[in-house]
């Protein structure tokens, strides 16, 4: 459960960057560098991401509010 629960977490932490980012006030440099350094962690667990984002798809949720239980199909 270890790769499901990082990658979610990571997955989660990408979605705050990116809609900081967007975010009126420019660009953050250190949160950009964060973000670059987030997606090369991710690339590590390539079969958990795509657990995660297969599981977004079918529940129609947005990944930032699954729990690895979800991704897992356990209660």
């Amino acid at each position: 459960m270890e790769p499901i629960q990082e990658a979610l977490q990571l997955l989660k932490r990408q979605a705050e960057l990116e809609t900081g980012l967007r975010q009126p006030g420019g660009i953050r440099v250190t949160a950009e560098r964060e973000l670059y350094a987030l997606r090369d962690r991710l690339q590590r667990y390539p079969e958990a991401v795509t657990a995660i984002l297969q599981t977004a798809r079918n529940l129609n949720r947005p990944v930032d509010t699954l729990r690895p239980q979800d991704v897992l199909g356990v209660d």
